[in-house]
This record gives structure tokens, sequence and C-alpha cells, in this order.
């Protein structure tokens, strides 16, 4: 008997003992003596008792999620029209509340904005397939403002806020926008590379209009003015999209280069979503606090839809903020909670206030949870469950942390592995290649063992498909061949995770050329192009170095000096305009050249294991005061200071 057929019968003695109501350790023992028969390992069976009810568990979810995402691919269905079933259940229930202004919007008005959106986008002459980038800081209009242009078929295209000049004309050129929607915050940043855009973009801008003569010069529209004045009945457009087709573009660093621009097609929000629903128990009347950003998939899919698709509340927060961050769940009644980790850090780093304990949060959702602060995490302020999860936004292969696994991102079936098609392989050398075994193979790991996460495609199953990014180049080095068998095809997520015997999924590193800091994933390259540039085209190696008792990787960057003064402070200055502040390096060392390739690549190993202590050389090593403002040197002081946590990064 295979795995396969053992474990099917095994699942099958289990529903029919259930069925002729025995007790329900009796239905597990009935299934596991088949086990013992087949495997005739009681390590195994070990195993899968340990599993077995997590297992269920989960697959009950991925089964409720496959059949309605089965459903919605007969009928066609698109987020917009799924949103519409829940106007009509309850049109009068708040939908989305905005933090900063107080402003609630109920599911009738929010569908009200969204068919002016759309009726706004048919009177631009847009059709089917055009794009429009947003780019404004968090706020109620923003989901409208996709929705809407969803509902005519215009695809929106999710700009990060914190970008600027040559990264910000990107990602707006790789999307091949025809219009751009910003608000009035955002000016300074559009008015930088207003010249660069091309001639025939129109812009629009949303927000208060203080500085009116600058965005005349601009030639923009006000949005809010169109807005007021565009019809709030449903749009007369019949939509040709349907589930697997595009929604929208939100950006992703890759492991080289400047930000992707991945596709997110309807069945994939729908699934994202569908599967925090039924994972984290969630329910219909529960209200979500959401202070993640709306161009990220956590704040927009994970967040935002189980407003659209499970008629919740979300209470959205234009910028996370510590202090504020329970009084405002108390104020909102709040049930439910979006992190990344470094939110739980920081909240954890804040003096204690009556609010933490007063509040109705019984669920947090997100990734990036250290398993030391998760259980300090959930004691301090009292969290019933944790729904960690692991997935990037373009990615067949996330994870779920369904039963609270402290440190968990997720997990694989010991028992049924091959249910769902994902799997640690091999890799070697920093680039994370795949290693073959003697037929060409990639080879599994055992646990305990670091790999690489990789998800099978299959472009029929809409849990399987990978809809890649806008630049198919891009698309095509996400794919590796000849995974799981020969003639197939692999997502290869760049993530390296290690599993225990158990099937738990634990997140070890990122390979390639990026990494994570302050909750945002940075590319090495990227910043490296663009400190380059300041510079002079000075070579410049970026990478990230671990930082005790903190999350992520803190950015540090080599820069090759040779002779003369540097200015730290104009430096400073420069990369504070180019460079989102997770992005900016934490540590300098300034060093006579720089390693490289005989190709002229630039090599990184030995700078990465030295690390920011000071060095006999001569060499300059500098550290980032946040507080001060200011570079400054690197002490055998300062270092201990750090390496023992006595400094705020």
């Amino acid at each position: 008997m295979d795995l396969m057929s053992g474990v099917i019968v095994c699942l099958g003695v289990f529903g029919a003992v259930r069925l002729l109501s025995l007790p329900w350790l009796c239905s597990l023992l009935a299934g596991l003596g088949l086990c013992v028969g087949w495997r005739g390992s009681w390590k195994y069976i070990h195993v899968a008792l340990r599993t077995i009810k997590r297992d269920l568990m989960c697959l009950v979810v991925i089964l409720r999620v496959r059949f309605s995402m089965y459903r919605n691919l007969r009928h066609r269905s698109t987020i917009p029209a799924l949103f519409a079933q829940m106007v009509t259940r309850h049109p009068d229930k708040p939908a989305l509340i905005c933090e900063a202004t107080g402003e609630v919007w109920s599911f009738r008005e929010l569908q009200e904005r969204c068919h002016a959106v759309a009726h706004w986008a048919l009177a631009q002459g847009w059709a089917e397939g055009d794009v429009v980038a947003l780019y404004m800081e968090s706020q109620p209009l923003v989901a409208a403002l996709w929705l809407g242009l969803a509902m005519v078929g215009v695809e929106a295209a999710l700009i990060n806020h914190n970008l600027r000049q040559h990264s910000l004309l990107h990602c707006v050129s790789v999307s091949g926008a025809r219009a751009m929607v910003f608000g009035t915050e955002m000016r300074e940043a559009v008015s930088e590379v207003s010249g660069s855009l091309q001639s025939d973009m129109v812009l629009f801008s949303s927000g208060e209009r203080d500085d009116g003569e600058k965005l005349r010069s601009l030639q923009v529209q006000s949005l809010d003015f169109l807005l007021d004045r565009s019809p709030r009945h449903p749009p007369h457009h019949a939509l040709s999209k349907g589930f697997n087709d595009r929604l929208f573009y939100i950006y992703t660093s890759g492991t080289t280069g400047m930000p992707k621009a991945a596709v997110v097609v309807h069945s994939r929000y729908y699934r994202i979503a569908a599967f925090g629903f039924h994972s984290f128990g969630f329910c219909h009347d529960d209200i979500i606090y959401n202070c993640l950003p709306l161009y990220h998939s956590a704040g927009t899919i994970m967040g935002v839809g189980q407003c659209l698709l499970f008629g919740l509340t979300v209470v959205v927060r234009r910028k996370f903020s510590a202090s504020r961050f329970w009084d405002d769940c108390v104020k909102h009644n709040c049930t439910v909670i979006l992190y990344i980790g470094e939110i739980c850090r920081y909240l954890l780093a804040q003096p204690a206030r009556s609010s933490e304990a007063h509040h109705r949060v019984r669920v947090a959702v997100g990734n990036g949870l250290r398993p030391s602060v998760w259980e300090e995490f959930v004691q301090r302020f009292r969290i019933k469950r944790v729904g960690e999860f692991y997935g990037a936004t373009e990615c067949n292969c996330s994870l779920i942390n369904i039963d609270g696994k402290v440190g968990a991102c997720g997990f694989n079936s010991r028992i049924l592995p091959s249910f769902y098609p994902i799997r640690l392989v091999r890799v070697q050398g920093e680039d994370g290649q795949l290693l073959r075994d003697s037929q060409g193979l990639c080879i599994p790991c055992l646990p305990g063992e670091p790999g690489m996460l990789v998800g099978r495609i299959n472009h029929t199953d809409p849990l399987r498909r990978f809809d890649g990014y806008a630049d198919q180049d891009s698309t095509n080095q996400k794919i590796a061949h000849n995974v799981f068998k020969m003639g197939d095809s692999a997502y290869v997520s760049g993530d390296v995770l290690v599993m225990d015997e158990y099937g738990y999924m634990y997140f070890r590193d990122r390979s390639g050329d990026t990494f994570r800091w302050r909750g945002e994933n940075v590319s090495t390259t990227e910043v490296e192009g663009v400190l380059s540039r300041l510079l002079g085209h000075t070579d410049v190696a970026v990478y990230g170095v671990s930082v005790p008792g903190v999350e992520g990787k803190a950015g540090m960057a080599a820069i090759a000096h040779t002779g003369g003064q540097f200015d730290l402070d104009a430096f400073l200055i420069a990369v504070q305009k180019v460079l989102p502040s997770y992005a900016r390096p934490v540590f300098l060392r300034l060093v006579p050249s720089v390693d490289t390739t005989g190709t002229f690549k630039i090599q990184k190993t030995r700078l990465q294991k030295e690390g920011y202590k000071p060095q006999d050389s001569g060499e300059q090593m500098y550290f980032l005061n946040s507080r001060a403002g200011c570079y400054e040197v690197v002490t055998d002081e300062l270092y201990s200071a750090i390496m023992e946590g006595r400094v705020c990064l």
C-alpha cells in the first residue's frame, strides 16, 4: 500500500467510526491501527498521534477554500461581485473606519464610492487592462479606488509610499500605468519625478490642497472634486474579466534589482483572505485593527479582504503608532489585530498602560513573530490566539500555523506530505542554487536540515497557480523545472526554512541579495545602485548584518573611499531624500576597495562575517544614531553597547 492509499484508508476508517458515534479516541486508534501494519514504524505512529488533529484541522480549511474557489471559478466571480453580495447582506453595517478622521463608511457607502470611481474611470476613457498607479498613505480611499477601478476592469498598481525618485519612477514605469493618483501628502515626491514621467501621464491628487500653486504647475486634477460629481449608481459596464484575471499589482522586493510588480488575480486575492478567515477563527462580527500599509498584501488582502469578502469591519490607521495602538483597539472595540514581527517588539518596548489590559482583542494575525517575543507578547497583552503565516504576495507555497505552535510559520503534513505539494530542497552557495541528484531532480531536505522552500506549479488548480510579475523575465527567474519529478515546474521562494520531525516549518533566512528590516524586504542591489550614484559611481557593497535582540538584519554599506574627508552629514541628507527609512544603512564601513570577482561582481562574504566590529586596519566604521540624527564612530565601547542591547536601533 503506497502513502496516498494508506492515508486515504486511515481517514476513511476515521470517518466511518465517527459516523457510528464511537468516541473520538477510538476513531483515531482505529485509523492508526492500519498505519502500524502499513508503515511498521512506531516513530511514525508517534508523529501521527502528535499531528493528526492539526492536519485534519488544516485539511478541513483547505477543502473549504478549494470548493469555494472552484465555485467562484465556474461562476466567473470577481472581487467586486463578491463584495456586492456582502453589501446586500448588511448594507448599513460599518465596513471601513478611518482612525485618523473617525469617518465611518458603511458597506453601502463604500460601494457607492466604488461606483463613483468606476464612473470616473470610464469618463477618462480607460478600458479593461489599463493600469492606474496609486501612491498615497493608508486610508479607506485606497480600497475604494482599486475596487472601483476593478469594477470596470482597470488594474491598480499599489505603489509603496516610502519610495522616492529612481525607485518611484521604476515602479510607475514597469506597471505601464496611464495615470497616477497620489495623496497630497506625497506632492513633494511627485514633484521630484514629474519631469521624468511619460508625457501622456495624467496626474490626479486627493487630500488637502494647501499647496495649490505647486499642484497646478504639475497640471494635477483634483480627484476629490471629480468623485464628488460622479454618479453613485452601478456603472453600465459588462465586465469580461473572470476569477483568474488580473486585479491589481503589489510590489515585492526580488532577490536582485528593483522592486517587481507581482500580479494579483481575483482568485489569489480570494485565496489569501479566505485562508485567513477560515484558519484563524475569525467571526463575521469581528472588528480588525489594521495599521499595516495598504500597498502590502498583509494590509490590503489579509486585512481589507476580510471586510470585502466576509463582512468584517476594518479600522484603517494611516501609520503604525506604538503609543496609540492599544488605545485605538479599546476605542474601536477591536477583536483582531494584524502585525508584522517588528510591531510586536515595538509594543513590548512601550511602558505599561491600562488600555493593554482592557482591550477585547483575542486574535493576532501576521508574520515574523520571533519565538522569544512570541510568548512574552501573548502573556503581557493577553492574546488568546496567534495566527502566524508565511507567504509572499506572488507565491504558491504559503504556510499557516493553524494551532499556535510557538515560533513556527506553518507546517507540512508528515502523514500526507503530497496533499499540499511544497518541499524544502537542498541548496548551495550564496545565490541559493538548487542541488540535484543523479536523475536531475531536486534533493528533499531531512527534518532539521535547512532548505529552499518550493511549490509545484499547476495552472489548472487555483491553489497552485503562479501568476508571476508584470515583467516576464522576472517571472521566469522564479521558476525551476524538474523539481518534484521530471517535466514539472515549481515556484522557488528564495527563502530558507527548516522543518522539525512533526512537520512544523521555521523561517531561517533569505537567500540572494535581499534582507528584511523594519518589516520590509530590502534589495541590496537596489540600495547599492542608489548609493553608488550619490557617490559618483563609487563601488558600494550593501548587505544585512544581525544585531542581538533585534528582528531582521540591519543594513550595512561598505564604501570604497581612499583619502580625503568623507562628508557624513551631506551623505546622510542625500540618503534621506532618496531612500525610505528602512533601506538607509544603519552601519557604514569606509574601505580602500570592495572585494570583487573577475567579472566585477561584488563579494560580500568577508564583509558580512566581520560585521560592524571595529577593525584594526585603520578602516572607519560608523553607526547611524537615529535619535541624534547623525552617523557616529563605532568605538569598542559603542560596539559592546550595541551587542548588549544598550543602544536603540
